[in-house]
């Protein structure tokens, strides 16, 4: 060991002690780790790593934390904040991917790592796996469940698009709903590829289903449009944040995202898919022509309903008024009894006046037989005898009904209860009075008695007019001190 010029200590010594010549002074762990640190991100400032992802975190600070892998090597990772919202994918564990970044070192725990500035799916394999992997987690949640999806309304009046406003989508949704029925269109300008895309299209799509009830610019009918393109193109439509807010849209949608063979995860989550955004313009409404000949056909088939009753009407009438006889044909009994009975009466009349004639050329009006037809008069009336019970029987029946009446009215007379010691009351009008508030306006009363009247004064001040003009009593035999009726 003495003889090893590597050995700096003394190798009977416990303290380490410097050689003649050597420059070479211990380093610390921290020094040593410091020149690790420059010489690898001076060797591996910029590189791009491909491996599949694992152990993928995100701290609450907003980094992300993952390890990249192969069949033979592992690799740690880090990806900060600003990083990480850049990224147009989630990064999932099993992904493969390929990261674009710097190595570097990390003391505190002595190992290596890459910190990630870019990330991207390793070919489209990985980009197929991935939305095969989101697509299975969101139909488990239900959101590609067929009853989730509701009717579109037969004819919208206003369409929200939610496309970008200088492609040629828009122009062709304008065109063929102007072709089939010009409807009223509200454009939400939104990027349709690209960084950010996703959150714009979910934001439109969020924005139009919170317009409350009856706000003049909801519509009723929203359409997500893109031309078609790659599967990288197409993917802010597979974005799990556009998925969900087609999913949970109060409006109904239709998806109409790529071409006829492009699929997205918005066709499965919308309530129509169409294959391409001129085929979700004519879903989306009728054809006006084909309308306006539908309500023609109806108009015509309900006047030929209202008017069949009436020509099945008309049809039986005539039907049965042919079965009818003809209206001669039914007088001609009548009238061949009425030229019968014309002709009798004419002949009898003829043969009444002929005999009358014979009867009146027999009859001699002679004085001889004036007189014996007054003779014969005379002994008529002389034979009628006149009895007096038939006069008298009508004159007693009558004499008692006027007896009857006479006891009637001596009965109902008022001066008939005065035999029995009862007075009868009489205004000044010569009225008899019966209750005491009509007697009580009279300033005089006259009693009559069974024998006589007695004229009295009631004590109460009469109303004033000329309806309450005083009456003198009537005196009878000797004169009477008047008492007061009300004492």
């Amino acid at each position: 060991m003495a003889d090893d010029p590597h050995n700096y200590d003394d190798e009977d010594g416990l303290v380490a002690k410097g050689r003649a010549g050597d420059n070479a002074a211990p380093l610390s762990v921290s020094e040593i780790s410091q020149l690790l640190k420059r010489t690898v991100e001076d060797r591996f400032g910029f590189v791009r790593i491909r491996g599949e992802l694992s152990g993928v975190k995100r701290a609450a600070s907003g980094h992300m934390y993952c390890a990249l892998k192969d069949d033979k090597a592992v690799i740690d990772g880090v990806m900060w904040r600003g990083s990480t919202q850049r990224l147009s994918f989630k990064p999932e564990d099993g992904l493969e991917v390929i990261a674009t970044g710097k190595l570097t070192t990390y003391p505190g725990r002595s190992k290596y790592q890459i910190v990630i500035e870019g990330m991207e799916l390793a070919g489209e394999g990985a980009l197929l796996a991935l939305l095969e992997k989101t697509k299975a987690r969101l139909a488990a949640e239900g959101l590609f469940a067929p009853e989730r999806k509701r009717a579109l309304p037969f004819l919208p009046r206003t369409i929200g698009v939610v496309t970008s406003p200088t492609g040629a989508v828009i122009r062709d949704i304008l065109h063929r709903l102007a072709d089939r029925f010009p409807s009223r269109v509200i454009v939400w300008p939104v990027l349709v590829q690209g960084q950010g895309a996703a959150d714009q299209v979910a934001g439109a799509v969020r924005g139009f289903s919170a317009l409350p009830t009856g706000h003049p610019d909801r519509p009723d009918l929203v359409i997500v449009a893109r031309g078609g393109g790659s599967i990288e193109d197409l993917w802010s439509f597979n974005e799990e944040v556009v998925v969900r807010a087609i999913a949970e849209c109060t409006i109904p949608t239709i998806s109409a995202v790529g071409h006829e063979t492009d699929t997205t995860l918005a066709d499965f989550a919308a309530d129509r898919r169409a294959p391409t955004p001129t085929a979700a313009a004519e879903i989306a409404v009728p054809v006006r022509a084909e309308l306006a000949a539908t309500i023609e056909d109806l108009v015509h088939r309900q006047r030929q309903c209202a008017l069949r009753p009436v020509l099945l009407g008309r049809e039986r009438l005539e039907a049965r008024a042919q079965r009818l006889p003809r209206p001669e044909a039914l007088l001609q009994p009548q009238s061949q009894a009425l030229d019968d009975l014309s002709d009798r009466l004419r002949r009898g009349l003829m043969d009444r006046a002929g005999q009358g004639r014979e009867r009146l050329g027999k009859l001699r009006l002679t004085p001889s037989v004036l007189e014996r037809g007054l003779r014969d008069a005379q002994r008529a009336l002389a034979g009628q005898r006149l009895v007096p019970a038939l006069i008298e029987k009508p004159l007693a029946e009558r004499r008692d009904r006027l007896a009857a009446l006479m006891r009637l009215a001596e009965q109902l007379h008022p001066d008939g209860p005065l035999q029995r010691g009862y007075v009868r009351v009489i205004g000044s009008d010569g009225r008899t009075l019966t209750d005491r508030a009509d007697a009580a306006k009279e300033a005089a009363l006259t009693l009559k008695f069974r024998d006589g009247e007695l004229g009295v004064t009631t004590g109460e001040a009469p109303e004033p007019g000329p309806a309450h003009a005083r009456r003198k009593p009537r005196q009878t035999g000797t004169p009477v001190r008047q008492d007061d009726l009300f004492g």
